[in-house]
């Protein structure tokens, strides 16, 4: 391969995050099963590390708890994996190391997702999260 080439997201998914992560893609099945992986590998250890300091936390575990469970709308899953993804990702619009404006775009990825698939968010998807975030709270 040549340096010119971009190897293909199914191949190295690492290599070519903005097309992974490109909302015209998201639903393809081979970008879900990718975005699926990336957040199944980050999205624990990335949220226990910076849940106190972020706001949209318990938003973040909605989404995770609802993009998990069986009866979310394989659309919805799709778009809420790629929005989890990007939350993962260390590499984004802006660092999320830079203080106060570093989850910005974090956040306004999650709350516009929400705003097109929030219907599908259930009372049990807020509670777990809620239940999550008060036991971080109590080991810490």
């Amino acid at each position: 391969m040549s340096a010119d080439t971009k190897p293909s997201p199914d191949v190295n998914p690492e290599a070519n995050a903005r097309e992974v992560l490109d909302p015209a893609k998201a639903l393809v099945p081979a970008t879900v099963k990718v975005n699926e992986q990336r957040v199944a590998r980050g999205f624990w250890p990335k949220i226990r590390k910076v849940a106190s300091r972020v706001p949209f936390a318990a938003d973040a575990l909605s989404l995770w708890w609802c993009a998990r469970d069986p009866t979310t709308p394989v659309a919805a899953k799709g778009m809420m994996l790629a929005a989890l993804a990007y939350f993962v990702l260390p590499t984004d619009a802006i660092p999320d190391v830079l203080p106060a404006i570093g989850f910005t775009d974090d956040a306004a990825v999650i709350a516009a997702l929400i705003a097109i698939v929030g219907k599908n968010l259930k009372a049990r998807h807020k509670d777990q999260a809620k239940t999550f975030l008060a036991k971080l709270g109590a080991d810490d």
